[in-house]
């Protein structure tokens, strides 16, 4: 892929949340007070300096994602989709997502956010009952959801929200009524993630002494497959493991990642992948907040690492992110990096991900089937041991 082939995907991390949810890995953080004015023209310095690495291009996706965006003042947001207006051209259908929690504090600003150019909403919902919402840490209630949601809705173009399923105790008959009732609440888009007990968050702590926080291995399996096949009959099937929409209401900004296209990111800890002489750069800021803010205060930038990614990590990094799709990956595309044919650069482990039916490949993609996407670590782990 050389400067200019395609659009640039623009990522924008807000570190901050009101409180830590127990489930959470992310580089999110809790703090008494935030100066707003400081971390406004942080990030405005980064993307300016970052501009540079990826110049002639057009900016196709912006995402603003945390930690808990929504507790960005309006004006930090504007004056965020200003500059990278001001530095790149953009395209006509730019695509500018905030997430969001559901609070009512944080519903306050939603037109705001709205005036500001979000033309796409992504709500953290994660849950549709009381009880569920209180086990996940989450600080709004059901009414609040569906209030947040409905007004989403009349405020934006296009708009989300997730849920987490596989919950402990969860049952067939629970989830699918809960389905049910997103899929009457939803536009085009829904994200639906397993939970997941990652260790250093609250629940991996507890797992450790032995609570049972999440579905088994086989509930879990039922309940994904129950997930794929209720949203394909609503007309929603999934495009990626955990995400699902209606034709051409797919995450623009996350196709990007997925499809291993050049992203900048932008905050503490942000990641990115961007394309400079014929080689693929990997981009990985600072993550603890006050440390990236005082590099960027005193040096005008905050990288942890700049690092040429070499063909093989590249084809690694291609075949994780694309087998997440259900589109799988381009032939060409992979082929060009890998310097190879598919078939040689995997050798005997691809033959047997095929005949086990986790994998396809024909001409045009190398793809993971419905059985490979479900397992696809497993998957995976064959295929580059």
């Amino acid at each position: 892929m050389s400067p200019g082939a395609g659009p640039l995907a623009v990522y924008i991390h807000w570190p901050f949340c009101r409180s830590k949810c127990p489930y959470c890995d992310f580089n999110s953080h809790v703090r008494e007070h935030i100066d707003a004015g400081r971390w406004t023209r942080a990030l405005l310095a980064d993307l300016e300096h970052q501009a540079t690495l990826a110049l002639d291009r057009a900016v196709g996706s912006i995402f603003f994602g945390g930690g808990t965006p929504s507790l960005m003042p309006p004006e930090t947001v504007a004056a965020l989709i200003a500059r990278v207006r001001n530095l790149w051209p953009a395209a006509p259908d730019l695509e500018i997502t905030l997430e969001a929690n559901p609070n009512s504090s944080d519903a306050e600003h939603f037109s705001a956010y709205a005036a500001a150019g979000v033309n796409r909403l992504s709500l953290g919902v994660q849950a549709l009952d009381d009880a569920s919402l209180r086990f996940l840490g989450r600080a709004h209630d059901r009414s609040e959801a569906i209030v947040a949601i409905r007004l989403a809705r009349n405020l934006f173009p296009r708009y989300s929200f997730d849920l987490i399923y596989a919950r402990p105790g969860q049952s067939l008959a629970a989830w699918a009524a809960e389905l049910d009732e997103a899929l009457a609440l939803a536009g085009e888009h829904l994200s639906l993630y397993q939970l997941t007990i990652e260790a250093g968050t609250a629940f991996g702590n507890r797992a450790r002494r032995g609570e049972a926080l999440a579905a088994d291995e086989d509930d879990a399996a039922a309940l994904y497959e129950l997930t794929q096949a209720r949203l394909a009959a609503a007309g929603m099937p999934a495009y990626e493991i955990s995400n699902h929409a209606r034709p051409g209401g797919e995450c623009r900004h996350n196709l990007a990642y997925w499809r291993y296209e050049d992203y900048l990111g932008i905050g503490p800890g942000a990641h990115g992948r961007i394309t400079r002489g014929g080689e693929k750069l990997a981009t990985q800021q600072i993550r603890a907040p006050e440390a990236w803010l005082a590099a960027i205060e005193g040096a005008g930038a905050a990288f942890d690492d700049v690092i040429p990614v070499g063909r093989d990590a590249g084809v690694e990094e291609m075949v994780m992110m694309g087998l997440r799709l259900v589109e799988g990956v381009a032939r060409d595309r992979l082929e060009a990096l890998a310097g190879c044919a598919v078939e040689r650069r995997f050798g005997a482990a691809l033959p047997r991900l095929i005949e086990g039916g986790f994998l396809a490949l024909d001409g045009e993609r190398l793809a993971a089937t419905g059985a490979g996407r479900q397992r696809l670590n497993a998957v995976l782990a064959a295929l580059f041991a």
